[in-house]
């Protein structure tokens, strides 16, 4: 639009879990923003905890295209490799999910992928220009390794594992964020260094896996951590931009990622923080639930389906998301699920009056401003929850040629994506699962209801209301949607 190439944007300002400092983004390449994200392992459904790092690598590449950098992002699926215990112990999380279940490994793959690219479309997220899995590039890790494994990996009889003391400044990633050493670390006979990890794992003797691999250091499988490596230097090419990931990544994953592109690229200290692979590394804090669902070994642990399934639109969890800092810890609450759900149908109903309207090219003198607010505090290391005030500001200004609010509205919906343009406050309304009523019942009540309050019969309204209360159904006189459930806490 016009109006954005005459704006003086602030510069983009990012927080760097490597140097802990805000930076100025900078792109690597003119004009480019190539980023990539830890994905999921693919074992079980993500519970919500896991899907607040998408929502946030999504403001995050949408923020960039916003600020006119042309994006690639890139987003992995580890379908091998990643075990049990987060490093070098325990079982493969796939292999173990596959035997549970006594189905291939590839089908339980499959399954929990599709799972987590439906939870993707239903928080709004956008596609990343690829979808990287893991078992696609088995012949790109093995290259990797054995170009690296002279100088800086050694053999033992569980495998190829990589001598941290090799390169420079090894854990400043986890020693910068907690100014404590390095991350949890597991034991593992023959290992040289209590941190070395591995990079190819054997099979052990008489063992056969359902995923396992020729290698020049034996049939096996490769290492969690190779697989980042590879796959982000393949699709971006070192260094790129920016690495993102959840906080629990910090500690042991993403400075064994480290440590491999020096080594790879021959880099030197972490005092240059592009010799990392990438420029900025960037984290999501935790969301905290305090009843202990969030832990998928609970059973019904909380993912975004069971959300749904009380009746709680998808997009009231992204609203969640983006009403706390991406840095700052979220606890999760239905009640504060509720409240988000309610300030979610606020913003649909003051855009819905937009819906009709043709878009246009310039954005009234009297919102820039607004979006000049707006656009502080997205450079501002993406404050969203700045950003969604801002939005609601611009949905409340009076005498504003709708037309020109509609591409205010666009403008920072851009950013924080909750489709505001395209949903409807009925769109909103999910039966949950557990309500004994259907909406043409709930209809044919109503309708008994307005008879009765034609013929003033108010005895008769109250009890049918009440009735349609007792199941659930909260009915609004005055209101064109008429009816909505009543969400359970």
């Amino acid at each position: 639009m016009s109006h954005q190439r005459r704006m003086q944007k602030p510069a983009l300002s990012l927080f760097n879990s490597l140097t802990r400092r805000h930076e100025a983004f900078e792109p690597v390449h003119p004009g480019e923003a190539r980023v990539y994200s830890c994905g999921p392992t693919v074992y079980n459904y993500p519970h919500i905890g896991n899907m607040r790092a998408y929502v946030f690598a999504d403001i995050l590449g949408r923020t960039l295209s916003y600020k006119g950098y042309r994006l690639t992002h890139v987003i992995n699926i580890t379908d091998v490799g990643h075990l049990t215990d987060d490093a070098d112990a325990g079982e493969d999380k796939l292999e173990k999910a596959a035997a549970a279940k006594a189905q291939s490994i590839w089908e339980i793959a499959r399954h929990y992928t599709e799972a987590y690219w439906q939870d993707v479309r239903s928080l709004n997220i956008r596609q990343p220009a690829h979808w990287s899995v893991a078992t696609d590039y088995i012949e790109e890790m093995i290259a990797f390794a054995d170009e690296i494994a002279e100088r800086h990996c050694y053999e033992i009889d569980s495998g190829l594992y990589f001598d941290v003391s090799t390169v420079a400044d090894y854990g400043r990633l986890a020693r910068a964020a907690t100014g404590e050493g390095e991350g949890r670390i597991e034991q593992v006979e023959g290992k040289r260094h209590a941190a070395d990890f591995a990079i190819w794992r054997k099979t052990p003797p008489g063992e056969m896996r359902q995923m396992e691999w020729d290698s020049p250091w034996g049939r096996g499988a490769p290492g969690w951590h190779l697989e980042c490596s590879v796959m982000s230097g393949k699709l971006l090419g070192f260094p790129f931009d920016i690495h993102t990931g959840g906080i629990d990544h910090r500690e042991i994953h993403h400075p064994n990622e480290i440590a491999q592109n020096q080594a790879f690229c021959g880099c030197g200290s972490l005092a240059e923080p592009v010799n990392s692979g990438a420029r900025i590394w960037m984290h999501n804090n935790f969301l905290v639930e305090r009843t202990g669902k969030m832990s998928k070994s609970s059973g019904e642990f909380l993912r975004l389906q069971l959300l749904i399934d009380r009746g709680y639109h998808p997009l009231a969890y992204r609203m969640m998301c983006l009403q706390a800092h991406y840095r700052s810890e979220l606890e999760f609450s239905w009640s504060g699920l509720g409240a988000a759900l309610t300030r979610l149908k606020r913003l649909v109903i003051a855009a819905e009056r937009l819906h009709d309207l043709e878009s246009t090219e310039e954005i009234p003198s009297k919102l820039l401003p607004l979006i000049e607010k707006f656009d502080a505090a997205i450079s501002d290391d993406l404050n969203t929850p700045v950003a969604l005030t801002v939005l609601e500001e611009i949905l409340a200004m009076k005498k504003v040629a709708p037309e020109g609010k509609r591409a205010a509205v666009e403008l920072v919906d851009s950013v924080l994506g909750l489709d505001l343009m395209s949903i409807i406050r009925r769109n909103l309304r999910l039966r949950p699962v557990s309500t004994i009523m259907s909406e043409e019942e709930i209809e044919a009540v109503l309708t008994r209801r307005d008879a009765a309050r034609a013929a003033k019969d108010f005895a008769k309204s109250d009890a049918l209301r009440e009735q349609l209360a007792a199941k659930g159904v909260e009915v609004m006189d005055g209101d064109q949607l008429r009816w909505d459930w009543v969400l359970a806490e």
